[in-house]
């Protein structure tokens, strides 16, 4: 005679005497000291460790009360990679620290990569880079481990990622399009050079008229707008990209276009915080000559009187 079973979600034989309070905190992730030397960093980790002012801050705090958020790693054959907490490791190594609190998990390669992209879209300053290979990762996990559903009925892989975050899944496409640009032009993306809108339009162009574009854009100091990107796309589509086509299209003047100072961000970083925008460089270059006006203003009264 058959007899039916029921489930009480007991796992083993000693759970029968725990209290609901115990088996709930056996369930808890545990927090293990493992040693810096034996965490590897994520295998093409999108996100950069910057020595920046925010950096500073995380080795102040965890100095003076140590490391508050444990990091995320998983086993491996020689020891742990680590999926979140990358800021956090070179900050404790930086300290001298030789262990940190990490929370060890196996998890496959795209439950890997998902948490891993999860836990670090959530930081505040982001490149455009950093955006777009991450959302190009989650995308392929997604899609390799079997989650993404079928349009019309669910929801896409992109809308997906979208309903996780603050990108729509347009935005999200246009952000994992920058992967294909090469790494002159998407550093140029990153540095604020050359906009979202217009980098997207130039993904599009092959990898060698890439190059031809980069180096015209490199001598003659100009980016395209957002219509002459355009127009480069329709000529790559066309065939006729050219070197030629090219600096005959975008050494056409822009509409609204003023007359300006170029100085290239890397002779400016060493006076801004690593994380400090294009932007954020030039109103505060504007305050600096605004002070320095004042100051000569002063100083030529006192002379003529």
């Amino acid at each position: 005679m058959k007899f039916d079973t029921i489930n009480l979600g007991l796992t083993g034989y000693d759970d029968l005497f725990m209290s609901s309070e115990e088996r709930a905190d056996r369930k808890k992730p545990k927090v293990e000291e493992i040693a810096i030397s034996e965490l590897r960093p994520f295998k093409d980790h999108p996100f950069r460790v910057k020595e920046d002012e925010e950096m500073e801050q995380l080795k102040k705090s965890i100095h003076e009360s140590g490391v508050l958020v444990p990091a995320l790693a998983r086993p491996t054959e020689d020891g742990y990679e680590l999926i979140s907490g990358h800021r956090c490791m070179a900050a404790c190594a930086a300290l001298g620290l030789e262990t940190m609190p990490v929370i060890v998990r196996k998890l496959t390669d795209e439950e890997a990569v998902i948490a891993m992209v999860d836990s670090n879209l959530q930081r505040e300053h982001l490149l455009p880079s950093e955006k777009a290979f991450a959302y190009k990762m989650k995308y392929e996990a997604l899609k390799h481990q079997g989650t993404s559903r079928q349009v019309g009925t669910k929801l896409r892989t992109d809308e997906e990622i979208a309903e996780e975050g603050s990108d729509s899944a347009r935005q999200i496409q246009r952000y994992i399009r920058l992967t294909n640009l090469i790494e002159p032009i998407l550093k140029m993306v990153d540095e604020g050079r050359i906009a979202l809108t217009p980098a997207v339009e130039l993904s599009y162009l092959q990898r060698f008229e890439q190059i031809a574009l980069y180096r015209i854009m490199d001598r003659d100091d100009v980016t395209p707008s957002v219509y002459q990107a355009k127009q480069l796309r329709q000529l790559s589509q066309e065939e006729k990209l050219n070197d030629e086509s090219i600096a005959a299209l975008i050494s056409e003047p822009k509409a609204n276009q003023k007359e300006f100072v170029r100085v290239p961000c890397e002779q400016l970083r060493r006076y801004f915080p690593q994380n400090a925008t294009p932007k954020q460089m030039q109103e505060t270059l504007l305050r600096a000559m605004e002070f320095y006006r004042q100051h000569s203003r002063t100083s030529m009264e006192r002379e003529v009187r």
